[in-house]
């Protein structure tokens, strides 16, 4: 480990942790009752971190620095486990349990189906 490496996930989780942020004020005025933004962000996160890890994979090109730059930092910055933990949390205490079952399912099935779609897309490049 050196310092670049810090500096890479600081930068990168900067950057993701706006895109989030950014997410959260766009979506919530629209849709108040749902964690649709950390769904969103999670699913965006999941399918820049499939094209990375198809990249990879593949053995093209992609240096120590751009994966930790963008998967470490920015796919780190960006998602939001705790977010998404939290959020099931409070329908769970709400009583809310279709929605806890749908949030948890449907976010654990799109990031699987982004992650793999992530992978395929980079092929086309």
């Amino acid at each position: 480990m050196n310092i670049t490496s810090f500096l890479l996930v600081f930068v990168g989780g900067g950057f993701g942790s706006i895109i989030r942020y950014a997410i959260g004020i766009i979506i919530k005025p629209i849709t108040p009752h749902f964690p649709y933004a950390t769904l969103i962000a999670n699913s965006l996160g999941c399918l820049l971190l499939g094209l990375i890890l198809g990249f990879v994979t593949a053995k093209t090109s992609i240096s120590n620095t751009h994966y930790t730059l963008f998967t470490v930092g920015f796919c780190g910055g960006l998602t939001t486990f705790s977010s998404f933990t939290l959020e099931n949390m409070r329908f769970l205490e709400q009583g809310q349990f279709l929605q806890f079952l749908l949030y948890s399912l449907g976010t654990f099935t799109v990031g699987i189906l982004f992650i793999y779609m992530g992978m395929v897309l980079h092929r086309q490049f």
